[in-house]
């Protein structure tokens, strides 16, 4: 995003951080764990109260530990206000923060609920952001939980930790842990913030038995991982996932002691030969350190506790939540240049890269994903380019949880394009639905993104997702009243899919020979997935 449109934004910012302008009316005191919070009458029918403890702050010596249970305070606490934002680069363009700050005291979330929601028991969606578990924030403009609320649900989004203070593992760290477990703090964090919402949730309107977990990209990886995660499985009713599972090749565990090693190596890059040094350094060392070249990568580990074994296999074996899962991905995930760099689309080209990421597998690559002509190749190296970033695991997620789980899933394909930016821009707009694309409109903040000139179809799109996601989340299923029919995925071989564009319908799904094909590639198990 331009700093120009980022300006843009300032003024709306004031209103949509949830403390409405002068003259608000207050709301509360709600009494939670940790004390009394008053939140704000945003005007509108919503209730907003934001920045909530729901962990202690991970500093000092509980940084690189569990999540430790809140500090309570005195008096009556002012929810009227975003906390900090979880420590992370300036890695995203796009992402739009309303939080007061950034630190490593960051464990804090945001309930949005309809204002008569006293001593009534609606149902909640938890949304993780996306960011690639490095960056990205609760107070987000695109997740803001009011348009839901609306609707009838308690809204809630979460921080959780992200790069080195989320994800380092260290063989200290896993011998001081009472679970011999090191790494996924940031997925302790969303644990942690669930079994939160079950202990306090009813003080806001919100049944816990009917709790939806939801999130886009890591948000939604990290669903799949809640869903296979014994600490979290039995705390959830229902799943949402755009874009992203926790299954090879996107963002798969690894064992517990290469993650470990990973630690080490990073460990020396900045000096400390041990964790108490690893401790001592301070939070802005650290992430400047993740920012070196080669020096922010930190996986995901099958610790042992958090996750006991990948969730692909977990899933395999039906050990996940069954419950009902709304799950699908964008039409162009990732673009042709994905694949092709810059080289031009010519069929030659094209070969010659599905050769060489395919080896022998190519001729049958190429008869799937064929590329006979220039706009042959677009397509076919689109869909591949998209495919390997992130659609292929989360169409095996999908296809795992409709043989396993027990339960019904929903499989939609987000194929509605972008209008015209308001202001005009250099580059050539894409031809489909880019990654990420689909929050705004699934939870009703078109008009918190004034890069786009949103049309009246945009507008018509997002209120009939946001009648598919309130259904789901509700009853389990995308079924509301004057929303097209939207079928279940069902076991047998043929897939209905859910086509949302300007004219959403179901079809019949046309990736099912293409997406077997990769996980015919993707199907020798690694070690973390025996």
């Amino acid at each position: 995003m331009q700093r120009s449109s980022r300006l843009a934004l300032a003024g709306v910012l004031v209103l949509l951080a949830g403390a409405a302008p002068g003259g608000a009316q207050s709301v509360g005191p709600v009494r939670i764990e940790g004390g009394r919070v008053e939140g704000t009458d945003l005007g509108d029918g919503v209730h907003a109260f934001l920045g909530i403890p729901f962990a202690a702050p991970p500093v000092g010596e509980l940084r690189w530990r569990a999540p430790a249970p809140v500090v309570p305070w005195t008096g009556v606490r002012s929810a009227v206000a975003f906390g900090p934002r979880c420590m992370q680069l300036p890695i995203f363009s796009d992402m739009v923060f309303r939080s007061s700050g950034m630190g490593e005291d960051c464990l804090y979330l945001n309930v949005w609920t309809p204002g008569d929601a006293a001593g009534r028991t609606l149902p909640v969606l938890v949304y993780f952001y996306g960011g690639g578990n490095v960056a990205g924030d609760g107070s987000e403009l695109r997740y803001d939980g009011a348009s839901l609320a609306r609707r009838g649900l308690v809204v809630l989004t979460v921080n959780y930790r992200l790069g080195v203070f989320g994800f380092l593992a260290h063989p200290e760290l896993t011998r001081e842990s009472p679970h011999h477990a090191a790494g996924d703090y940031g997925l302790l964090d969303q644990a942690a913030a669930l079994d939160w919402v079950r202990r306090n949730i009813a003080a806001f309107g919100g049944d816990p038995r009917r709790v939806t977990i939801g999130g886009e990209s890591a948000g939604s990886i990290a669903v799949s991982a809640l869903m296979a995660s014994p600490l979290s499985r039995g705390l959830i009713a229902g799943a949402i996932g755009e874009s992203g599972a926790m299954i090879r090749p996107t963002m798969a565990p690894v064992p517990l002691a290469e993650a470990e090693q990973a630690g080490v190596r990073f460990a020396g890059t900045v000096g400390a030969t041990s964790l108490a040094q690893l401790r001592a350094l301070p939070a802005d060392s650290l992430l400047a350190a993740t920012g070196r070249p080669g020096n922010g990568r930190f996986p995901i580990a099958i610790d042992g506790w958090f996750l006991p074994r990948a969730p692909a296999a977990i899933f395999a074996a039906g050990a996940q939540a069954h419950v009902p899962l709304l799950v699908g991905w964008n039409s162009e995930e990732a673009g042709w240049r994905a694949l092709l760099a810059n080289q031009e689309p010519t069929p030659e080209n094209y070969a010659a890269v599905v050769r060489r990421l395919f080896g022998a597998d190519a001729d049958e690559a190429l008869r799937l994903f064929p590329g006979a002509t220039p706009a042959q190749v677009r397509e076919s190296a689109t869909r591949l380019a998209g495919a390997r970033f992130i659609a292929y695991g989360t169409w095996k997620w999908a296809e795992l949880q409709r043989r396993t789980g027990g339960r019904p899933v929903y499989r939609y394909l987000f194929a509605q394009p972008r209008p015209a930016t308001v202001a005009p821009s250099p580059s050539p707009p894409p031809g489909g639905a880019v990654h990420s694309a689909e929050i705004e409109y699934a939870l009703g903040n078109l008009a918190t993104n004034q890069v786009y000139a949103w049309t009246p179809a945009d507008l018509a799109l997002s209120q009939v997702m946001q009648g598919y996601w309130s259904d789901f989340v509700k009853t389990g299923a995308p079924d509301g009243a004057g929303l097209p029919r939207w079928p279940a995925m069902g076991r047998g071989e043929a897939v209905q899919v859910m086509i949302l564009e300007r004219q959403p319908h179901a079809a019949s799904a046309d990736d099912q020979a293409q997406m077997r094909f990769l996980d015919r590639v993707y199907a020798a198990p690694t070690v973390s997935e025996r």
